[in-house]
């Protein structure tokens, strides 16, 4: 839960590195947010099937969109990668399938471009 409050502590930073323990761990407790609140969506009733979202999943998902972007654009400088990779995922599939890859590498070793690594 640490570095998910870590995340969103750094609400809007879009410098620096991300490892991959605060991403993977901010990506888990958003599932687990978002399966809590499309429950409470629809135990209340105001879950709509058309558009799979309620009003509580929406306001969640509208929260956590800045957060998921700026600790998404820090992973990639991890890797030493640029931020416009994020744009990969408006290629069908192919391109989540390749953003998941991009995630699931490791850190360039010493510091990058983008700043020194946080593991040291």
């Amino acid at each position: 839960m640490s570095w998910f409050l870590m995340a969103l502590k750094k609400y809007a930073q879009f410098d620096g590195r991300s490892q991959r323990s605060e991403y993977w761990f901010f990506a888990l407790f958003y599932i687990l947010f978002g399966i809590a609140a499309t429950l409470i969506d629809m135990g209340t009733g105001s879950y709509a099937p058309q558009t799979g979202f309620g009003i509580v999943s929406a306001i969640l998902a509208i929260g956590l969109f800045i957060p998921s972007l700026s600790v998404s654009v820090r992973r990639l400088h991890d890797t030493n990668r640029s931020g416009w990779w994020l744009l990969i995922c408006l290629i069908p599939l192919v391109g989540a399938i390749w953003f998941l890859v991009l995630m699931i590498f490791d850190s360039s070793p010493g510091t990058n471009r983008f700043g020194p690594n946080p593991k040291e």
